[in-house]
């Protein structure tokens, strides 16, 4: 029987699921071609970052497995407190037990493609996610601090079930009668805190390109709002917008 053809078996690799690489490299390994032997490499090299990051996502249920006495575990995080434009969102998930999503981390470390494939694989498989809002006249109104609890209250009122505790990054959300966990830089060290984080960037990073579309002159696209050297040139050429934050803009207008 004729040898399989390397274009093919490279293919064959670059089709393979994870859950394929082991299988991939016991198939191939005997080949003695040059070819082979380095897509065996690539699989074997694959197969070791794939481990590591289970390791890594592993660590990250310290907190859950610390309060797994509870039954509806829930992440909170916010984005959104320095941009000159736009609203701050919150994001609150409550992701079961058994859950086996890899790569979640901090959303400022992640692409913006991964984000987008996490945040699709997250809302099929959390058990519920709540999003909360305030809008940049309600930050104005009370003060970003004030502004990033109220979107983190309503984050919680989101998710139709009242959860037993709440792991948040690094504050404790005045107003709410359930128990908080406040654990610093949590988007990293907490899986939960981790998707919540991703939930609340993906869904202000689609607000911030809608309103690129109606308000194309300040680059809400690419800026998000935060205060890049052109978000604030077009600022100062066209004045503010309608979700220009009032209170933070002061310096520039």
């Amino acid at each position: 029987m004729e040898a399989k053809k390397i274009g093919e078996i490279k293919d064959e690799l670059k089709a393979a699921e994870d859950v394929m690489l082991p299988s991939f490299i016991e198939k191939y390994q005997a080949d003695e071609r040059a070819g082979v032997k380095k897509l065996c490499e690539q699989a074997g090299t694959r197969l070791r970052k794939l481990e590591a990051e289970r390791a890594r996502t592993e660590a990250l249920w310290k907190y859950e497995r610390e309060y797994s006495m509870y039954t509806r575990i829930c992440g909170i995080d916010e984005v959104g407190r320095g941009p000159l434009a736009g609203p701050v969102v919150a994001g609150a998930v409550i992701l079961p037990k058994d859950c086996d999503i890899l790569y979640i981390n901090d959303s400022k470390k992640l692409s913006a493609a991964k984000r987008e494939e996490l945040y699709d694989i997250i809302m099929e498989k959390a058990v519920v996610v709540g999003i909360g809002m305030a809008s940049p006249q309600r930050i104005d109104e009370i003060n970003i601090l004030q502004a990033n609890y109220e979107a983190m209250r309503e984050a919680i009122s989101k998710l139709g079930e009242a959860p037993d505790i709440l792991l948040n990054d690094a504050v404790t959300i005045p107003g709410v009668a359930i128990r908080q966990v406040p654990i610093i830089k949590g988007d990293a060290k907490s899986i939960s805190i981790g998707a919540a984080s991703i939930v609340a960037k993906v869904t202000r990073d689609r607000l911030m390109v809608e309103y690129d579309k109606i308000m194309p002159e300040y680059g809400f696209a690419s800026n998000k709002g935060y205060g890049s050297a052109e978000h604030i040139a077009a600022l100062k050429k066209y004045g503010p917008s309608p979700i220009h934050r009032r209170s933070f803009i002061g310096n520039f207008v």
